[in-house]
């Protein structure tokens, strides 16, 4: 036991301080399992059926708290049922929402999925039930009372509260529980009567933990409980671990020297004041009482020496009596005429507020970059050194600028600030795009990126650097560069599939120059490269009777700004005509070929005036009747500022499934209106969905379910009768019975005012505070730099999935959708 107890130590400071703690992969198959359970290893394992969005989420925090339970002696693991079954663990439908732990070869408890939701709840859950003998769990203060006169010469008692089970708090009670629960007794509480007996107040105190000295002589035997010291700092796995280090520091030290001499506290005390009180030979016995009584009043807060003046190293003046030095601040000793000991309490009471209160600044601020908004800043915070290594790309500088992008037919350079959490976030995926491109050998595009905290002159684009693009104002951006031409922003997405695919589209010419009824048939049925099969690739293709005829011009235009989204062609003269003849096309004319057509008849769209008039064409032409909404799109959809008629589908468990989810999505191409777009969101694929529909409604309705939302004129949302069936012309009524005001609306939207996480956020405010009179023009000064935050609003999507696994949901909470 002690044996473990040093190993957990360790590991547990090893994985806290350097955040490396992983995790082999947890997949078994039903063979496996069987043959690890009869080697008699304790396994925390879940049978895998049918995958709910709610289950696909407890399957990602499984993997996660893998490389935390393994250095218990816990494998944690994942048994598909799909190829092979398990008997007696595949079979049943109520296994599906039931996680198992195995100990000595047989099943040793269960778990419903919604108490092991998160790696924190699930750590703790089955550290729990591994030392359910040994961590007491009591109610009344009677159970208490009988546990310490049991523990009293025997053990000491480490009491935790927590708010509830599952939580990071208990989580980190239950891992030193491990490590010391041969040494201590250790008790759990949520509540109760037993908080009143320790002068706790409930409604304010989120966790807590009191050491009761039952094991030492100091114990006063006349009392029947034992004296108790509570731990004034937050509750974690390495605070606690230094609170009950300090438990077992001596009461009272001695020392023979001046308090400035003696070292500060070392590791785990080095945050503990030190409290010094003078000793004259002739009432040593006397002021030995006063420290021990002092001692016992300081447990927790400080450490206590008692200084002994016979000693001829003592040099400190005998008008004072008594000394401090505070952690964390300097190693000055302060000395001080105390008349009581009162005085001392006062003193470090007053400190120990004062910190606290800072601390509970720090923590308030670390709760709030625990919000989903900060959600990026936190993961890069936390993994600030394990920054990527950017050796493998260009490094762009002012001096090799135009050189590195005249060599290259296509630059890539990403522009970034090293203390912007975006772009340090987005610097791994730029990276991970650039490693993928050199392994598929496509050797005519160069990634680079640009420091703009060192090369503010090239970011800045002042006059004299002759640079193709204007100043960078927002962080991170990605530009595409080509000798010869203006710059090229891309706007998509911060992730490597998406940036890409949007590289690899960009790579033929926009529009490609087509001389022949062959090549045109060539480049509307090939991929340009195998880096792109997959994806859904929608094509235009422009057909022009001469070089100089109307139109042509603006198309050309059109197909420039849609690079590396729409893939573009032109063909003209007696080819065009040729083709348009072939396939009853009056000349001129600008074709779509909607990915998700397929081979059907494209759509003919005229040749506009203008450059924004054929953009919006081709557009709409491109949009599927009933698209499918993802966290790509939601942003495109938005801004077309009609309401949306959204029908929300669960995951399919077979081909019947599927088909009967595609004749809902077909039914809904018959509602037609200007006034709504019909779109349909699978929630298999896109898990945040169930956040969003239990927001709408207050809670899960039964799938499919159909809302209409977004309203121009309101904030209301309306559900479509769940029992009535999904039927063109009935989805067509109900809209009307909507338009008319006789139907009563489900639920609401939340507010739309989504105010700062924290103050010094609110950039509108700093820029009211610098710029107060805002009719004076402001001109930067030399090598400032403006910085503008921009929402990705596809974000949020993607956040609400994190945030929320469950599908219950205050209805009084809705989303941004």
């Amino acid at each position: 036991m002690l044996r473990r107890m040093g190993i957990c130590c360790v590991f547990f400071l090893l994985c806290m301080w350097s955040g490396v703690c992983t995790s082999d992969q947890i997949d078994y198959t039903p063979a496996e399992f069987y043959d690890k359970l009869h080697s008699g290893k304790m396994m925390f394992i879940y049978f895998e059926q049918q995958v709910s969005p709610t289950i696909s989420l407890f399957l990602a925090e499984l993997e996660k708290s893998a490389g935390a339970l393994q250095d218990y002696g816990v494998l944690v693991g994942k048994v598909s049922c799909k190829k092979e079954l398990a008997p007696s663990y595949c079979s049943e439908e109520r296994h599906r929402h039931t996680a198992f732990l195995f100990r000595g070869g047989r099943e040793f408890l269960s778990f419903n999925l919604d108490t092991v939701f998160d790696v924190s709840s699930i750590v703790s859950e089955v550290l729990f039930a591994i030392l359910r003998d040994e961590v007491k769990y009591v109610h009344t203060d009677a159970d208490l009372l009988a546990m310490e006169r049991s523990a009293k010469g025997k053990k000491d008692i480490v009491l935790g509260y927590v708010h509830s089970l599952g939580t990071r708090d208990h989580r980190s009670l239950m891992e030193m529980a491990y490590v010391y629960g041969s040494k201590y007794q250790f008790v759990l509480i949520t509540g109760g009567p037993v908080l009143k007996q320790l002068e706790a107040n409930e409604s304010s105190l989120l966790s807590g933990v009191w050491f009761l000295h039952c094991r030492g002589h100091m114990t006063p035997v006349t009392s029947e409980r034992c004296p108790s010291t509570r731990m004034r700092t937050t509750l974690s796995t390495l605070n606690l671990h230094a609170f009950l280090q300090l438990m077992e520091a001596p009461l009272v030290s001695d020392v023979y020297v001046d308090p400035s001499s003696v070292p500060p506290p070392q590791s785990p005390y080095q945050l503990t004041p030190q409290v010094f009180l003078f000793s004259h030979p002739a009432t040593e016995h006397l002021d030995r009482n006063v420290a021990s009584e002092l001692a016992w009043r300081l447990r927790g807060l400080a450490v206590l020496l008692l200084v002994h003046r016979e000693s001829p190293a003592v040099k400190s003046p005998d008008e004072y009596n008594a000394a401090y030095r505070l952690p964390a601040k300097s190693s000055e000793v302060k000395y001080l005429t105390l008349h009581s000991l009162d005085g001392v309490l006062e003193l470090l009471t007053d400190k120990e507020e004062e910190e606290q209160e800072e601390d509970e600044e720090e923590n308030e601020e670390g709760l709030r970059f625990e919000r989903l908004d900060d959600e990026i800043a936190a993961a890069v915070f936390e993994n600030r050194n394990n920054q990527p290594d950017t050796d493998s790309i260009a490094q762009l500088t002012s001096d090799n600028f135009h050189v590195e992008v005249a060599q290259s037919s296509l630059t890539v350079a990403f522009f970034y600030l090293k203390w912007d959490a975006v772009s340090m976030a987005f610097l791994s995926s730029f990276i991970q795009v650039a490693e993928r491109l050199a392994d598929s050998e496509v050797d005519d595009v160069q990634m680079g990126v640009v420091d703009c905290g060192d090369w503010t002159d090239l970011c800045a684009a002042q006059p004299g650097r002759d640079v193709p693009f204007q100043p960078i104002t927002a962080f991170p951006s990605v530009l595409l560069f080509r000798p010869q031409q203006p710059a090229q922003q891309y706007r998509g997405m911060l992730g490597s599939e998406a940036l890409h695919r949007f590289i690899m589209m960009s790579r033929p010419d926009s529009p490609l120059l087509l001389s022949t009824r062959e090549e045109a048939s060539s480049f509307l049925q090939e991929v340009p490269h195998s880096e792109l099969v997959g994806y859904r690739l929608d094509r235009i293709l422009g057909l022009f009777r001469t070089q100089t005829e109307p139109g042509l011009s603006v198309f050309i235009e059109a197909a420039k700004s849609l690079r590396g989204e729409v893939l573009s062609a032109l063909l003209t003269g007696e080819p065009a005509e040729k083709w348009a003849a072939a396939h009853a096309v009056h000349l001129p004319a600008v074709l779509t070929f909607p990915s998700w057509r397929g081979h059907a008849r494209p759509s003919a769209l005229p040749v506009s005036s203008s450059v924004k008039q054929l953009l919006a064409h081709i557009s709409a032409a491109l949009i599927h009747p009933v698209p499918e909404l993802t966290v790509e799109n939601l942003p495109a959809f938005l801004s077309l500022g009609k309401a949306l008629l959204l029908l929300f589908v669960g995951e399919e468990e077979d081909e019947f499934g599927r088909r009967q989810s595609q004749a809902l999505v077909e039914e809904l191409e018959g509602v037609t209106s200007e006034r709504y777009l019909a779109c349909w969101l699978h929630l298999g694929r896109t898990p945040a969905g169930v956040s969003v529909l239990g927001s709408y409604l207050g809670s899960m309705p039964p799938l499919p379910a159909l809302v209409l939302t977004r309203l121009p004129t309101g904030d209301e949302v309306y559900q479509y009768p769940p029992n009535a069936p999904i039927e063109a012309s009935s989805v067509l009524r109900w809209l009307q019975k909507v338009e008319d005001g006789t139907e009563s609306p489900a639920g609401k939207l939340g507010e739309g005012n989504w105010p700062p996480a924290f103050e010094f956020y609110d950039f509108l405010k700093v820029m009211d505070v610098q710029e107060p009179d805002s009719t004076e023009q402001k001109t930067p000064a030399d090598g400032e730099e403006v910085e503008e935050e921009e929402v990705n609003v596809e974000e949020h999507l993607v956040e609400e999935q994190l945030a929320d696994d469950r599908p219950d949901v205050d209805p009084e909470f809705h989303s941004e959708l």
